[in-house]
């Protein structure tokens, strides 16, 4: 199986309104409730492939609850969040129907213990036993050491476990020096991590910080690699209207099951450009078209970049 954790899991609220008027009252036309954060999104995606997949981290108070329970009705994920006495955050996405533009609120996450803490690697390392590959995705909560993605890569390599982590500022700074098989920032997060806004300079200055693999999303404009057999841009043949909020979950969905399919890097990185944009045609994280994977994977370019 592959093991996704979500460190700060979130209940993923979705609001569509007609129109967003900044300082107006608004009807909302349609709500959604999902299971979130990073790494469930991810998990998601990789059950909707067909690969079985563990979700863990913490979840707790009434919204800790509700996230398990739509967790449970996820095909093919296995719920092994840790419980956590504080509530587990909620994040808003308000979609904007006239332009398909999307607004996103995220609440803190939850106060975790240092019980708490070691309650949860007690628990990651007897799942360690069983992953084929690891994700490590999304913000840390408060209680939760800055260094914690750094202990959780260096346990999962010690079980020869591949990881891909996909988190920001510190936590990722320390990470990557732990020697993760993959990270995956983006433009923002690769910049704050080599102090480069040039992609390609500073995606390799990353992996020379200790990463095995470094996967840089440019947003509608594909994917950016540096690899130990090359380096690559992958593009989608046009951009896609709908709402981005979990494209980059599902673009790490598409590298590691890849990886663990054993697939060279040019097809990883096509899957993970279709599955990307195939999440942007969904109503919601976690979720992809189906239509639209198979249609942008067939047209997905990949080159050879120096």
């Amino acid at each position: 199986m592959i093991l996704t954790v979500t460190l700060n899991s979130a209940l993923d609220v979705t609001y569509r309104v007609p129109r967003l008027r900044p300082h107006a009252s608004h009807r909302v036309s349609a709500v959604t409730e999902r299971p979130g954060g990073k790494g469930i999104n991810v998990a998601r995606v990789l059950a909707g492939l067909g690969h079985p997949v563990t979700a863990t981290g913490f979840a707790g108070g009434p919204a800790g609850a509700l996230v398990r329970e739509l967790l449970a009705r996820s095909p093919g994920v296995v719920d092994a969040l840790v419980p956590c006495a504080d509530t587990t955050r909620r994040t808003v996405a308000v979609v904007d129907e006239a332009s398909g533009d999307t607004t996103q609120f995220n609440e803190p996450g939850p106060l975790i213990t240092p019980a708490e803490w070691s309650a949860f690697l007690e628990r990651y390392e007897a799942l360690l036993a069983g992953a084929r590959a690891v994700a490590l995705c999304g913000s840390l909560p408060p209680g939760v050491p800055v260094g914690a993605y750094a202990v959780l890569v260096r346990a999962a390599r010690a079980a020869g476990a591949p990881v891909l982590l996909d988190t920001s500022g510190e936590a990722l700074r320390r990470g990557v020096a732990a020697r993760p098989e993959m990270i995956k920032p983006n433009g923002a997060e690769l910049a704050e991590l080599t102090g480069s806004r040039e992609p390609l300079p500073a995606t390799r200055d990353a992996r020379r910080r200790g990463a095995h693999a470094v996967v840089t999303s440019l947003g509608p404009d594909g994917l950016l690699a540096a690899t130990g057999q090359g380096s690559w841009r992958a593009a989608p043949p046009r951009a896609l209207s709908g709402n981005p909020t979990g494209a980059g979950d599902s673009a790490v969905a598409g590298l590691l099951s890849a990886l663990v399919e054993g697939l060279d890097w040019p097809e990883r990185l096509v899957r993970a450009v279709a599955l990307s944009a195939a999440t942007v045609a969904a109503p919601t994280a976690g979720e992809f078209d189906p239509r639209t994977y198979e249609e942008v994977r067939g047209s997905v370019k990949v080159t050879a970049v120096q």
